[in-house]
């Protein structure tokens, strides 16, 4: 009887829950430059969760705290050496600390993306699933299948008192699965975490 009740109950919900049709046009964007899922504490304003504009983001400052932990031969992606900085850094004014690994790939764009809140940790909105990487709950985000978004993954996790995000974009499908790729990310930086 309980079953043919929840089995009524999604029937009833299931249409509610059919996809709406949003009319207009697609709006291009730069490459790796999608809506931030990470939440914003504190913010009402729905523009502060965009993420700036790569190619007018602020490039400057050295490499130091979270950022200088995790270097290119860290990522599985090839012809870059350890000693070769960040694509960009502090692009992200919301974050005490932003910094972005990319790359092309036969002509598609790849990277990594770090996002350091102190004192705070970071949410996401949704989540697929978490992870126990080496002690730590990390939850994660896999965007590889969703209609208009770049094959990406989204983590958290708790850090150096603080809160990590971690984006993997990756549609070239060279490297094995995006949330593996920030899986392997999240490790190297917890090791690192008190270096």
């Amino acid at each position: 009887m309980r079953r043919l009740v929840l089995l009524l109950a999604v029937l009833v919900l299931a249409p509610g829950c059919a996809r709406t049709t949003v009319g207009g046009s697609p709006v291009a964007q730069s490459p790796l430059d999608a809506e931030s899922p990470f939440g914003q504490e504190g913010s009402t304003d729905p523009s502060a969760s965009e993420e700036p504009d790569p190619e007018t983001a602020p490039i400057d400052g050295e490499v130091q705290g979270v950022c200088a932990k995790l270097k290119w031969t860290d990522l599985p992606y090839p012809g870059a050496k350890a000693e070769t900085p960040p694509t960009q850094i502090n692009y992200d004014s919301t974050f005490e600390q932003s910094c972005r690994w990319t790359t092309k790939i036969d002509n598609v764009e790849v990277g990594v993306s770090l996002r350091f809140r102190e004192g705070k940790q970071i949410t996401i909105e949704r989540t697929t699933g978490d992870w126990d990487v080496k002690g730590r709950k990390v939850s994660y985000l896999d965007r590889s299948s969703e209609e208009g978004v770049e094959p990406s993954c989204v983590l958290v996790v708790p850090y150096d008192g603080g809160g990590l995000g971690i984006i993997i974009i990756d549609s070239s499908g060279k490297f094995g699965t995006v949330c593996d790729q920030g899986r392997k990310v999240a490790e190297v930086m917890i090791d690192r975490e008190t270096s």
